[in-house]
Protein backbone atom coordinates (compact mmCIF):
# COMPACT_ATOMS: atom_id res chain seq x y z
CA UNK A 1 0.00 0.00 0.00
CA UNK A 2 0.98 3.47 -0.51
CA UNK A 3 2.54 5.43 2.53
CA UNK A 4 0.17 7.92 4.06
CA UNK A 5 1.28 11.10 4.03
CA UNK A 6 1.03 13.49 6.41
CA UNK A 7 1.38 17.58 8.01
CA UNK A 8 3.47 18.17 10.74
CA UNK A 9 0.74 20.95 12.90
CA UNK A 10 3.09 21.34 16.37
CA UNK A 11 6.40 20.13 17.88
CA UNK A 12 6.23 21.36 21.16
CA UNK A 13 10.23 20.10 23.19
CA UNK A 14 10.26 19.89 26.82
CA UNK A 15 13.00 18.51 29.81
CA UNK A 16 12.91 17.23 33.07
CA UNK A 17 15.45 16.19 35.52
CA UNK A 18 16.80 12.45 35.93
CA UNK A 19 18.62 11.95 38.99
CA UNK A 20 20.52 8.63 39.16
CA UNK A 21 20.58 6.33 42.20
CA UNK A 22 24.24 5.59 41.16
CA UNK A 23 26.73 7.33 39.72
CA UNK A 24 28.14 6.25 36.50
CA UNK A 25 30.88 7.16 34.44
CA UNK A 26 30.80 8.02 31.30
CA UNK A 27 33.71 7.81 29.41
CA UNK A 28 35.42 10.37 31.53
CA UNK A 29 33.30 12.04 33.07
CA UNK A 30 30.54 10.18 36.51
CA UNK A 31 27.14 11.37 36.18
CA UNK A 32 25.06 11.92 38.91
CA UNK A 33 21.72 13.51 37.32
CA UNK A 34 20.97 14.81 34.11
CA UNK A 35 18.06 16.30 31.84
CA UNK A 36 15.49 14.04 29.70
CA UNK A 37 14.18 15.66 26.92
CA UNK A 38 11.06 15.00 25.44
CA UNK A 39 9.49 15.75 21.83
CA UNK A 40 5.14 16.12 21.66
CA UNK A 41 4.09 16.06 18.06
CA UNK A 42 0.59 16.95 16.40
CA UNK A 43 -0.11 15.79 12.68
CA UNK A 44 -3.04 15.67 10.81
CA UNK A 45 -3.21 12.59 8.00
CA UNK A 46 -4.95 13.28 4.39
CA UNK A 47 -8.25 11.99 5.52
CA UNK A 48 -8.44 14.77 8.29
CA UNK A 49 -7.62 12.64 11.26
CA UNK A 50 -5.29 14.32 13.47
CA UNK A 51 -3.07 12.87 16.27
CA UNK A 52 -0.61 13.26 18.90
CA UNK A 53 2.78 11.10 19.74
CA UNK A 54 5.72 11.61 21.54
CA UNK A 55 9.32 10.47 22.36
CA UNK A 56 11.89 11.06 25.15
CA UNK A 57 15.80 10.36 25.50
CA UNK A 58 18.23 11.31 27.78
CA UNK A 59 20.47 14.00 27.20
CA UNK A 60 23.47 12.76 27.72
CA UNK A 61 26.78 14.43 28.38
CA UNK A 62 30.54 12.69 26.62
CA UNK A 63 28.94 10.73 24.52
CA UNK A 64 27.67 12.68 21.11
CA UNK A 65 30.68 14.67 22.05
CA UNK A 66 33.59 13.58 24.11
CA UNK A 67 35.72 16.80 23.42
CA UNK A 68 37.18 17.44 27.07
CA UNK A 69 36.84 21.10 26.67
CA UNK A 70 33.39 20.58 27.34
CA UNK A 71 31.44 20.55 30.16
CA UNK A 72 28.22 18.53 30.87
CA UNK A 73 26.18 21.48 30.72
CA UNK A 74 27.84 22.06 27.39
CA UNK A 75 27.13 18.86 26.06
CA UNK A 76 23.22 19.39 27.68
CA UNK A 77 23.24 22.80 25.10
CA UNK A 78 24.65 20.92 22.51
CA UNK A 79 21.59 18.60 22.57
CA UNK A 80 19.11 21.58 23.32
CA UNK A 81 20.35 23.06 20.10
CA UNK A 82 20.16 19.72 17.62
CA UNK A 83 16.37 19.62 19.14
CA UNK A 84 15.80 23.27 18.24
CA UNK A 85 17.00 23.27 14.25
CA UNK A 86 15.73 19.85 13.96
CA UNK A 87 11.92 21.57 14.90
CA UNK A 88 12.79 24.16 12.65
CA UNK A 89 13.43 22.07 10.26
CA UNK A 90 10.83 19.88 10.11
CA UNK A 91 8.47 22.91 11.18
CA UNK A 92 9.33 24.64 7.67
CA UNK A 93 8.04 22.45 5.64
CA UNK A 94 4.08 22.36 5.32
CA UNK A 95 3.65 19.79 3.23
CA UNK A 96 2.18 16.72 3.37
CA UNK A 97 4.61 14.00 2.84
CA UNK A 98 5.36 10.51 4.25
CA UNK A 99 6.86 9.79 7.71
CA UNK A 100 10.45 8.93 6.24
CA UNK A 101 10.35 11.49 3.34
CA UNK A 102 9.99 14.10 6.21
CA UNK A 103 13.09 12.85 7.76
CA UNK A 104 15.03 12.55 4.39
CA UNK A 105 14.09 16.19 3.16
CA UNK A 106 15.90 17.42 6.46
CA UNK A 107 18.94 15.11 6.41
CA UNK A 108 21.90 16.56 4.94
CA UNK A 109 20.24 19.92 5.25
CA UNK A 110 20.38 19.22 9.20
CA UNK A 111 24.28 18.11 8.69
CA UNK A 112 25.42 21.22 7.46
CA UNK A 113 23.84 23.25 9.33
CA UNK A 114 24.69 22.06 12.55
CA UNK A 115 28.40 21.92 11.14
CA UNK A 116 28.08 25.38 10.95
CA UNK A 117 27.67 25.95 14.34
CA UNK A 118 30.01 23.37 15.22
CA UNK A 119 27.98 20.14 16.07
CA UNK A 120 28.94 16.83 15.12
CA UNK A 121 26.84 14.33 13.44
CA UNK A 122 26.06 12.64 15.85
CA UNK A 123 24.73 15.34 18.07
CA UNK A 124 23.05 16.67 14.74
CA UNK A 125 21.14 13.50 14.21
CA UNK A 126 19.96 13.66 18.27
CA UNK A 127 16.95 16.39 17.44
CA UNK A 128 15.24 14.87 14.61
CA UNK A 129 15.68 11.30 16.04
CA UNK A 130 13.52 12.09 18.28
CA UNK A 131 11.13 14.09 16.41
CA UNK A 132 10.99 11.41 13.85
CA UNK A 133 9.66 8.91 16.55
CA UNK A 134 7.05 11.20 17.99
CA UNK A 135 5.86 11.91 14.66
CA UNK A 136 5.85 8.32 13.84
CA UNK A 137 3.95 7.30 17.33
CA UNK A 138 1.26 10.03 16.04
CA UNK A 139 0.78 8.22 12.74
CA UNK A 140 0.65 4.81 14.19
CA UNK A 141 -2.53 6.32 16.67
CA UNK A 142 -3.64 8.28 13.91
CA UNK A 143 -4.05 4.80 11.85
CA UNK A 144 -4.46 2.63 14.79
CA UNK A 145 -1.78 0.12 14.71
CA UNK A 146 0.67 -0.77 16.39
CA UNK A 147 5.07 0.17 15.64
CA UNK A 148 5.03 -3.52 14.56
CA UNK A 149 2.36 -4.10 11.85
CA UNK A 150 3.40 0.03 10.49
CA UNK A 151 6.86 -1.07 9.93
CA UNK A 152 5.83 -4.42 8.32
CA UNK A 153 3.63 -2.41 5.80
CA UNK A 154 6.11 0.16 5.44
CA UNK A 155 3.85 2.77 6.32
CA UNK A 156 6.70 5.32 7.15
CA UNK A 157 7.30 4.74 3.25
CA UNK A 158 11.42 4.13 4.04
CA UNK A 159 13.39 3.88 0.23
CA UNK A 160 16.80 3.97 -0.57
CA UNK A 161 17.25 7.19 -1.32
CA UNK A 162 19.80 8.40 1.09
CA UNK A 163 21.34 5.01 1.36
CA UNK A 164 22.30 4.03 -2.30
CA UNK A 165 24.50 0.87 -1.54
CA UNK A 166 20.54 -0.52 -0.98
CA UNK A 167 19.82 0.38 -4.36
CA UNK A 168 17.74 -2.53 -6.07
CA UNK A 169 17.30 -4.19 -2.24
CA UNK A 170 13.44 -5.06 -1.70
CA UNK A 171 12.98 -3.26 1.25
CA UNK A 172 9.18 -3.51 1.21
CA UNK A 173 9.85 -7.31 1.24
CA UNK A 174 12.73 -7.00 4.07
CA UNK A 175 10.16 -5.15 6.32
CA UNK A 176 7.47 -7.10 6.17
CA UNK A 177 9.38 -10.02 7.15
CA UNK A 178 10.45 -8.66 10.40
CA UNK A 179 8.91 -10.33 13.58
CA UNK A 180 8.88 -9.35 17.19
CA UNK A 181 9.57 -11.70 19.89
CA UNK A 182 7.87 -12.22 23.12
CA UNK A 183 11.07 -11.17 25.12
CA UNK A 184 14.19 -9.85 24.97
CA UNK A 185 17.39 -10.84 27.17
CA UNK A 186 18.98 -7.33 29.55
CA UNK A 187 22.70 -7.34 28.86
CA UNK A 188 23.90 -5.54 32.16
CA UNK A 189 26.38 -2.98 31.59
CA UNK A 190 29.27 -3.11 34.42
CA UNK A 191 30.81 0.50 33.99
CA UNK A 192 33.84 1.53 34.93
CA UNK A 193 33.47 2.60 38.55
CA UNK A 194 30.78 0.36 39.24
CA UNK A 195 31.01 -2.38 42.43
CA UNK A 196 31.52 -5.55 41.93
CA UNK A 197 31.32 -7.56 45.15
CA UNK A 198 29.84 -5.66 49.11
CA UNK A 199 33.81 -5.15 49.45
CA UNK A 200 33.53 -2.39 46.59
CA UNK A 201 30.35 0.03 48.08
CA UNK A 202 32.32 2.17 49.38
CA UNK A 203 28.78 4.24 50.02
CA UNK A 204 25.65 1.83 50.32
CA UNK A 205 22.48 2.80 49.18
CA UNK A 206 19.33 1.26 51.08
CA UNK A 207 17.18 1.61 48.40
CA UNK A 208 16.36 -2.17 48.27
CA UNK A 209 17.81 -2.15 44.85
CA UNK A 210 20.92 -4.00 44.36
CA UNK A 211 23.75 -2.19 43.97
CA UNK A 212 26.97 -4.70 43.30
CA UNK A 213 27.23 -7.29 40.14
CA UNK A 214 26.87 -10.03 42.58
CA UNK A 215 23.55 -8.28 43.79
CA UNK A 216 22.60 -7.66 39.94
CA UNK A 217 23.17 -11.16 39.04
CA UNK A 218 21.28 -12.40 42.21
CA UNK A 219 18.27 -10.09 41.73
CA UNK A 220 17.87 -10.27 38.22
CA UNK A 221 19.65 -13.48 36.72
CA UNK A 222 21.31 -12.07 34.01
CA UNK A 223 23.42 -13.97 31.87
CA UNK A 224 24.14 -11.33 29.42
CA UNK A 225 27.09 -8.36 30.43
CA UNK A 226 28.43 -5.51 29.05
CA UNK A 227 32.19 -4.76 30.34
CA UNK A 228 33.59 -1.49 29.40
CA UNK A 229 37.47 -1.07 29.47
CA UNK A 230 39.36 2.26 29.85
CA UNK A 231 42.47 1.75 27.32
CA UNK A 232 44.50 1.08 30.50
CA UNK A 233 45.30 -2.79 29.90
CA UNK A 234 47.04 -3.28 33.59
CA UNK A 235 43.84 -1.63 35.18
CA UNK A 236 41.62 -3.21 32.82
CA UNK A 237 42.90 -7.16 33.21
CA UNK A 238 43.10 -6.42 37.12
CA UNK A 239 39.22 -5.50 36.68
CA UNK A 240 37.94 -7.89 34.51
CA UNK A 241 39.54 -10.98 36.76
CA UNK A 242 37.82 -9.85 39.18
CA UNK A 243 34.90 -9.84 36.92
CA UNK A 244 35.32 -13.35 35.90
CA UNK A 245 35.46 -14.10 39.33
CA UNK A 246 31.85 -13.60 40.32
CA UNK A 247 30.64 -14.67 36.35
CA UNK A 248 32.71 -17.72 35.93
CA UNK A 249 30.00 -19.36 39.25
CA UNK A 250 27.52 -18.78 36.67
CA UNK A 251 26.76 -22.25 34.51
CA UNK A 252 26.77 -20.04 31.64
CA UNK A 253 27.06 -16.33 30.28
CA UNK A 254 27.85 -14.37 27.33
CA UNK A 255 29.70 -10.72 27.34
CA UNK A 256 30.68 -7.85 24.78
CA UNK A 257 33.20 -5.73 25.36
CA UNK A 258 33.21 -2.24 25.17
CA UNK A 259 36.20 -0.53 24.01
CA UNK A 260 34.61 3.16 24.43
CA UNK A 261 37.12 4.50 21.53
CA UNK A 262 39.81 4.45 24.72
CA UNK A 263 42.44 2.83 22.19
CA UNK A 264 44.98 5.09 20.26
CA UNK A 265 45.46 2.68 17.43
CA UNK A 266 44.46 -0.80 16.32
CA UNK A 267 47.92 -2.32 17.73
CA UNK A 268 47.17 -1.37 21.02
CA UNK A 269 43.53 -2.63 21.03
CA UNK A 270 44.79 -6.47 19.34
CA UNK A 271 47.78 -6.21 21.98
CA UNK A 272 44.81 -5.92 24.66
CA UNK A 273 42.57 -8.61 23.16
CA UNK A 274 46.01 -11.09 23.25
CA UNK A 275 46.71 -10.20 26.82
CA UNK A 276 43.34 -10.88 27.76
CA UNK A 277 43.10 -14.28 25.73
CA UNK A 278 46.04 -15.21 27.31
CA UNK A 279 45.07 -14.42 30.54
CA UNK A 280 44.00 -17.90 32.11
CA UNK A 281 41.74 -16.48 34.71
CA UNK A 282 40.22 -14.84 31.78
CA UNK A 283 40.11 -17.65 29.37
CA UNK A 284 35.96 -18.69 29.71
CA UNK A 285 35.54 -14.90 29.42
CA UNK A 286 37.92 -14.33 26.31
CA UNK A 287 35.61 -17.76 24.87
CA UNK A 288 32.29 -15.97 25.95
CA UNK A 289 33.02 -12.94 24.29
CA UNK A 290 30.62 -12.26 21.53
CA UNK A 291 32.22 -8.81 19.45
CA UNK A 292 34.29 -6.13 20.60
CA UNK A 293 32.65 -2.63 20.70
CA UNK A 294 34.10 0.80 19.26
CA UNK A 295 37.88 0.25 20.12
CA UNK A 296 39.17 3.09 18.36
CA UNK A 297 38.38 6.82 18.10
CA UNK A 298 35.59 7.65 15.91
CA UNK A 299 37.96 10.26 14.27
CA UNK A 300 40.00 7.40 12.73
CA UNK A 301 37.86 4.49 12.91
CA UNK A 302 36.63 4.68 8.94
CA UNK A 303 40.29 5.56 8.21
CA UNK A 304 42.11 2.23 9.87
CA UNK A 305 42.04 -1.33 8.76
CA UNK A 306 40.88 -2.75 11.61
CA UNK A 307 41.48 -6.80 10.06
CA UNK A 308 43.98 -8.28 12.84
CA UNK A 309 41.46 -8.05 15.60
CA UNK A 310 38.50 -8.58 13.19
CA UNK A 311 40.07 -12.34 12.68
CA UNK A 312 39.83 -13.23 16.97
CA UNK A 313 36.65 -11.45 17.39
CA UNK A 314 33.71 -9.62 15.38
CA UNK A 315 34.16 -5.79 15.91
CA UNK A 316 31.36 -2.99 15.79
CA UNK A 317 31.13 0.46 15.24
CA UNK A 318 28.74 3.09 17.76
CA UNK A 319 30.34 5.97 17.93
CA UNK A 320 31.93 6.17 14.54
CA UNK A 321 28.35 5.47 13.65
CA UNK A 322 27.85 9.21 12.84
CA UNK A 323 25.76 9.56 9.29
CA UNK A 324 23.94 7.25 7.00
CA UNK A 325 27.08 6.24 5.23
CA UNK A 326 29.21 5.25 7.87
CA UNK A 327 28.22 1.72 8.29
CA UNK A 328 29.25 0.96 4.63
CA UNK A 329 32.62 2.93 5.02
CA UNK A 330 33.42 0.59 8.26
CA UNK A 331 32.82 -2.33 6.43
CA UNK A 332 35.20 -1.46 4.20
CA UNK A 333 37.95 -1.29 6.97
CA UNK A 334 36.71 -4.64 8.16
CA UNK A 335 34.32 -3.94 10.54
CA UNK A 336 30.84 -6.28 10.42
CA UNK A 337 28.75 -4.78 12.82
CA UNK A 338 27.07 -1.85 13.72
CA UNK A 339 24.88 -0.87 17.23
CA UNK A 340 20.97 0.35 16.82
CA UNK A 341 20.58 3.06 19.00
CA UNK A 342 17.23 5.15 18.98
CA UNK A 343 19.12 8.34 19.76
CA UNK A 344 21.14 7.91 16.49
CA UNK A 345 17.36 7.44 14.52
CA UNK A 346 15.04 4.26 13.98
CA UNK A 347 15.23 4.89 10.18
CA UNK A 348 18.88 4.53 10.36
CA UNK A 349 19.26 1.29 12.48
CA UNK A 350 16.13 -0.49 10.00
CA UNK A 351 17.91 0.85 6.94
CA UNK A 352 21.18 -1.11 8.36
CA UNK A 353 19.69 -3.55 9.38
CA UNK A 354 18.61 -4.33 5.39
CA UNK A 355 22.39 -3.64 4.72
CA UNK A 356 23.38 -5.90 7.18
CA UNK A 357 20.72 -8.81 5.70
CA UNK A 358 21.59 -7.69 1.96
CA UNK A 359 25.38 -8.75 2.78
CA UNK A 360 24.31 -11.70 4.42
CA UNK A 361 22.36 -12.83 1.93
CA UNK A 362 26.06 -12.54 -0.46
CA UNK A 363 27.63 -14.89 1.44
CA UNK A 364 30.73 -13.99 3.33
CA UNK A 365 31.41 -12.71 6.91
CA UNK A 366 28.53 -12.23 8.49
CA UNK A 367 27.29 -9.03 9.10
CA UNK A 368 25.37 -8.09 12.55
CA UNK A 369 23.62 -5.36 14.74
CA UNK A 370 23.26 -5.24 18.52
CA UNK A 371 21.25 -3.26 20.43
CA UNK A 372 23.34 -0.84 22.70
CA UNK A 373 22.16 1.80 24.91
CA UNK A 374 22.01 2.13 28.68
CA UNK A 375 20.26 4.94 29.00
CA UNK A 376 17.04 4.89 28.12
CA UNK A 377 14.74 5.81 31.07
CA UNK A 378 11.08 3.76 32.20
CA UNK A 379 8.60 4.74 29.78
CA UNK A 380 8.67 6.36 26.29
CA UNK A 381 12.45 6.13 25.63
CA UNK A 382 13.08 2.28 26.99
CA UNK A 383 9.76 0.72 24.96
CA UNK A 384 10.50 2.19 21.77
CA UNK A 385 14.14 1.38 22.24
CA UNK A 386 12.58 -2.41 22.85
CA UNK A 387 10.56 -2.30 20.45
CA UNK A 388 13.01 -1.58 17.78
CA UNK A 389 15.45 -4.05 19.01
CA UNK A 390 12.23 -6.47 19.22
CA UNK A 391 11.14 -6.46 15.47
CA UNK A 392 14.77 -6.45 14.02
CA UNK A 393 15.09 -10.01 15.66
CA UNK A 394 17.70 -9.14 18.47
CA UNK A 395 17.94 -11.58 21.48
CA UNK A 396 19.83 -9.15 24.04
CA UNK A 397 20.35 -5.39 24.56
CA UNK A 398 22.35 -3.58 26.94
CA UNK A 399 19.96 -2.25 29.28
CA UNK A 400 20.66 -0.16 32.25
CA UNK A 401 18.14 2.03 33.03
CA UNK A 402 16.80 0.67 35.71
CA UNK A 403 20.33 0.16 37.56
CA UNK A 404 21.33 3.53 37.90
CA UNK A 405 18.08 5.56 37.60
CA UNK A 406 14.87 4.31 40.51
CA UNK A 407 12.33 4.01 37.81
CA UNK A 408 9.74 6.76 36.76
CA UNK A 409 10.67 8.29 40.39
CA UNK A 410 14.32 9.20 39.73
CA UNK A 411 12.27 10.96 36.71
CA UNK A 412 9.82 13.44 39.05
CA UNK A 413 7.32 11.74 37.06
CA UNK A 414 3.92 11.85 38.65
CA UNK A 415 1.47 9.83 40.67
CA UNK A 416 -0.97 9.73 37.34
CA UNK A 417 2.15 9.30 34.91
CA UNK A 418 3.46 6.28 36.60
CA UNK A 419 -0.11 4.68 36.89
CA UNK A 420 -0.70 5.29 33.19
CA UNK A 421 2.50 3.66 31.95
CA UNK A 422 2.02 0.25 34.83
CA UNK A 423 -1.59 -0.28 33.36
CA UNK A 424 -0.99 -0.01 29.93
CA UNK A 425 1.94 -2.13 30.36
CA UNK A 426 1.62 -4.40 33.11
CA UNK A 427 4.38 -7.49 32.03
CA UNK A 428 6.95 -4.37 31.81
CA UNK A 429 6.48 -2.82 34.95
CA UNK A 430 5.87 -3.51 38.73
CA UNK A 431 5.64 -1.14 41.82
CA UNK A 432 3.01 0.96 43.26
CA UNK A 433 1.91 4.63 42.35
CA UNK A 434 4.38 6.56 43.92
CA UNK A 435 7.22 3.89 41.79
CA UNK A 436 6.86 1.82 39.09
CA UNK A 437 9.88 0.50 37.35
CA UNK A 438 11.10 -1.81 34.81
CA UNK A 439 9.70 -5.63 35.96
CA UNK A 440 13.07 -7.58 35.25
CA UNK A 441 12.94 -11.51 35.46
CA UNK A 442 15.30 -13.99 34.57
CA UNK A 443 17.21 -11.38 33.07
CA UNK A 444 14.48 -10.72 30.49
CA UNK A 445 12.04 -8.24 29.76
CA UNK A 446 8.55 -9.54 28.75
CA UNK A 447 7.49 -7.15 25.56
CA UNK A 448 4.09 -8.45 24.63
CA UNK A 449 1.84 -4.90 25.69
CA UNK A 450 4.06 -2.93 23.39
CA UNK A 451 2.30 -4.34 20.50
CA UNK A 452 -0.55 -1.57 20.31
CA UNK A 453 -1.63 1.41 19.04
CA UNK A 454 1.19 4.04 18.75
CA UNK A 455 5.10 3.75 18.95
CA UNK A 456 5.57 0.96 21.40
CA UNK A 457 3.25 2.67 24.29
CA UNK A 458 -0.50 2.99 25.49
CA UNK A 459 0.17 5.60 27.85
CA UNK A 460 1.59 8.96 27.70
CA UNK A 461 4.18 11.57 29.83
CA UNK A 462 1.88 14.20 31.94
CA UNK A 463 3.87 17.05 29.94
CA UNK A 464 3.05 19.75 33.02
CA UNK A 465 5.78 18.08 34.80
CA UNK A 466 8.28 19.46 32.51
CA UNK A 467 10.12 22.74 31.42
CA UNK A 468 9.62 23.67 28.35
CA UNK A 469 12.52 24.45 25.51
CA UNK A 470 12.61 27.47 24.76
Amino acid sequence: MAAPRLRILGLDLFERDVVLRLPFRFGVVTLTACPQAFVRARIAVEDGVEAVGASAELLAPKWFDKNLALTNEDNFRQLRDSLRLAREAYLADTRSRCAFRHAASCYQALIDSGSLRGLNPLVVGFGPALIDRALFDALCRALDVSFHDAIRCNAPGIDASLTPDLAGFDLDRFLGGCRQLPDVDVRHTVGLVDPITAGDATLRIDDGLPQTLEEVITVYANRYFKLKVSGDAEADIARLTRIAAVLDHLTTYRITLDGNEQFADAEAAVRFWRRLEGTPALRRMADATLYIEQPLPRAVTLETDIAALASAKPVLIDEADGTLDAFPAAVARGYTGVSSKNCKGFYKSLLNAARCARRNGEGGPRFFMSGEDLTTQAGLAVQQDLALVNLLGLRHVERNGHHYVHGFAGQGASRDEQRGFAEAHPDLYEGDADNVRLRLRDGRLHLKSLDQPGFATGAHPDFTTMTPIP
